[in-house]
């Protein structure tokens, strides 16, 4: 059994006057040569790399590129683990040098100094942290990376 396919398609003469709004037939197929219909010709390519695509059908150039595309779309926000952070520290022994502390009476910052050099009282620990890059003013991690640091 064969099947005949019709390349006519049914098309509407607009306009007025004789054969307005009638239906005719054309020859020539009406479609559109792109699958989502954009107007963009050029040849797509790998977001990952830009390089070129295996087959059309292909969206990333490789199984290693689709791979970490799925994981930059996956990420978890970062966040710190201070108990983890601060064992760190403690065992190189510098855990006081990376800490930030607040003067109670005064209200001054220092890094790594755990008494107050104007008021001369003992300050109380507020968290990681170090100097400013900009500014040399004491900064708490928290403050410096905007996270959420998890207790």
């Amino acid at each position: 059994m064969t099947v005949a396919i019709s390349t006519r398609r049914l098309a509407r003469i607009p306009g007025s006057g004789p054969g307005a709004g009638r239906a005719t037939f054309t020859t020539q197929p009406r479609r559109d040569t792109s699958r989502d219909s954009s107007s963009d010709h050029s040849a797509p390519s790998c977001p990952v790399c830009s390089g070129p695509l295996p087959s059309s059908r292909a969206r990333y150039c490789s199984p290693a590129h689709r791979q970490r595309a799925f994981r930059l779309r996956h990420v978890e926000p970062a966040s710190v683990d201070e108990r983890q952070l601060r064992a760190e520290l403690r065992r190189r022994e510098a855990l006081v040098a990376h800490t930030v502390y607040e003067c109670s009476v005064c209200g001054e910052r220092s890094v790594g100094e755990r008494r107050c050099q104007a008021c001369h009282v003992f300050s109380r620990a507020l968290g990681l942290g170090g100097h400013c890059a900009e500014c040399d003013q004491p900064i708490l991690l928290t403050e410096l990376l905007e996270l959420e640091v998890t207790p």
